[in-house]
C-alpha cells in the first residue's frame, strides 16, 4: 500500500524507467485526447470515433464527449503534476489507468456503440489495459541499488 498511497508524496520515483517513460507518453495522448474531444467542433465523435452525429440527439452526443474531455483533462493535469513535481505517485496514477480503461473495456461490452469505422478507441480500449497492468508492475519494481 505504501507505494499508492506513500507517508511521503515527493519527486522520488523508485520504479522501472521504462514504466516512467510509457507514463509520460500515455499523458501526452491522454492530454491531446482530452483536448480534441474539448475544442473539436463534433468533439471527435464523429470525425475520430466514427459515430454518426447527424441525427436528432446528435448534439447531445457531442457534448457528452466535450464533458468526457474535460474529465480526461483534468486526470491529465493529476499526471502532469505527478511527472514534474510528484513521480512518488505513479504507481498510484497507473493504478487510476488501470482502472479507467479496463472498465472502458467493460463498458464497451456491455453498451456497444455503433461506428461507421474502427474508432481509435476500440483498439486502444483492448490494449491498454494491459498495457498499464504491466507498466503499473514496472512502477512498482524497485530499481537495484548499486554497490
Amino acid at each position: 500500500m505504501e507505494k499508492f498511497l506513500p507517508t511521503t508524496v515527493d519527486n522520488t520515483y523508485s520504479g522501472n524507467m521504462l514504466a516512467f517513460y510509457v507514463f509520460i507518453m500515455l499523458t501526452v495522448m491522454t492530454t491531446f485526447r482530452s483536448l480534441a474531444h474539448i475544442l473539436l467542433p463534433d468533439g471527435g465523435a464523429k470525425s475520430i470515433a466514427t459515430i454518426d452525429v447527424d441525427v436528432e440527439g446528435g448534439d447531445a452526443i457531442v457534448a457528452m464527449f466535450a464533458y468526457w474531455g474535460l474529465s480526461q483533462l483534468i486526470l491529465a493535469v493529476l499526471y502532469i503534476l505527478s511527472i514534474v513535481r510528484y513521480k512518488s505517485l505513479i504507481p498510484l496514477m497507473y493504478l487510476t489507468m488501470v482502472v479507467e480503461y479496463t472498465l472502458r473495456f467493460v463498458i464497451g461490452l456491455a453498451k456497444p456503440m455503433e461506428h461507421s469505422g474502427t474508432a481509435p478507441g476500440e483498439v486502444a480500449n483492448v490494449v491498454l489495459p494491459l498495457l498499464t497492468l504491466i507498466m503499473l508492475l514496472l512502477s512498482l519494481q524497485e530499481k537495484p541499488t548499486q554497490s
